[in-house]
């Protein structure tokens, strides 16, 4: 690889290894385009490795590898044959931020967007407490930047950090998991992993994707008051947290949402514009623009 040494020490990492992949990641995200020659130079005559050698020298790479994705931030590859390998969190990891402060995760915070691997845990959380809320006849709904995202793009909206479902306080037996909840007085984990409990800030429940890895879906018990709008008894300080009429959900309609299908109300765009202002679908914005605003990472400010 030929490259000037003023190039390469204008690299935050010039020499980490592997080098080759170290280099290729660092150009590509400066624009440089690398051109890979054939062997120029005569390599020294070696003799063959032995198999002990090689599998040591391979366990070798991956390790440097491993390393360099981590250091780097890079949470998942794209491999050429199209297989992808990830490096972020599992079941077995925590998540990849800390505490959300003021309604901001770290990652906004550093001007980038919900990890591939958390969004990824996000999308399998909402598809087991869809399915459950589903089997067992429970009439919920998407709330919040949930629904602005499923409106959107069919999808997680590529910022946020949970899943946010309303549901009819009446229907909360129903659940299986949620009856256990109440039952037991202490969260529960399911089958599969994922951890059901009373939330600790109020009077809803979240669903988290392990004991480990605390993202999470958020289920908030909504119940009719007179004059037939639909309210809550736990109130965050959200901007999307209002109350609103019962008419947005019967009936209920439904939305691609997170590689399955979930419901919304009947009439989503006006819903998303009575919780956060007109133009809400077309021009979204973070959840506290006070910290950080989304034209900031779109180049509009």
């Amino acid at each position: 690889l030929l490259l000037r040494t003023r190039d390469l020490f204008s690299l935050p990492f010039p020499l980490a290894r592997p080098v080759l992949t170290s280099l290729s990641l660092q150009a590509a995200l400066r624009g440089w385009r690398l051109l890979l020659l054939p062997d120029a130079f005569p390599l020294a005559p070696r003799s063959p490795p032995s198999p002990h050698g090689l599998r040591k020298a391979q366990t070798s790479l991956a390790r440097q590898r491993r390393a360099l994705m981590e250091q780097f931030g890079v949470k998942l590859e794209v491999l050429p044959d199209g297989r992808r390998r990830w490096h972020g969190c599992s079941k077995d990891t925590p998540r990849c931020f800390g505490t959300v402060h003021a309604q901001t995760p770290q990652y906004l915070v550093a001007g980038r967007w919900t990890p591939p691997c958390c969004l990824r845990a996000l999308r399998e959380t909402a598809r087991r407490v869809v399915a459950e809320l589903e089997a067992a006849g429970v009439r919920y709904w998407l709330e919040g930047g949930s629904l602005l995202g499923a409106v959107r793009l069919g999808d997680i909206i590529p910022w946020d950090y949970d899943v946010d479902l309303g549901l009819y306080r009446d229907d909360v037996p129903k659940c299986r998991w949620l009856a256990a909840v109440l039952a037991a007085g202490r969260p529960v984990e399911d089958p599969e992993g994922f951890v059901w409990e009373k939330a600790a800030e109020g009077d809803f429940f979240r669903v988290h994707f392990s004991r480990a890895n605390r993202l999470h879906v958020d289920l908030w018990p909504f119940y009719a008051r007179a004059g037939g709008v639909m309210t809550k008894d736990t109130w965050l300080g959200h901007r999307q947290d209002v109350e609103f009429p019962e008419r947005f959900l019967v009936p209920l309609v439904p939305v691609a949402f997170a590689g399955a299908t979930a419901k919304a109300p009947n009439d989503p765009r006006a819903f998303l514009e009575l919780k956060f202002g007109p133009g809400a679908v077309e021009n979204p914005e973070y959840p506290n623009p006070e910290v950080r605003r989304l034209a900031q990472d779109l180049g509009g400010e």
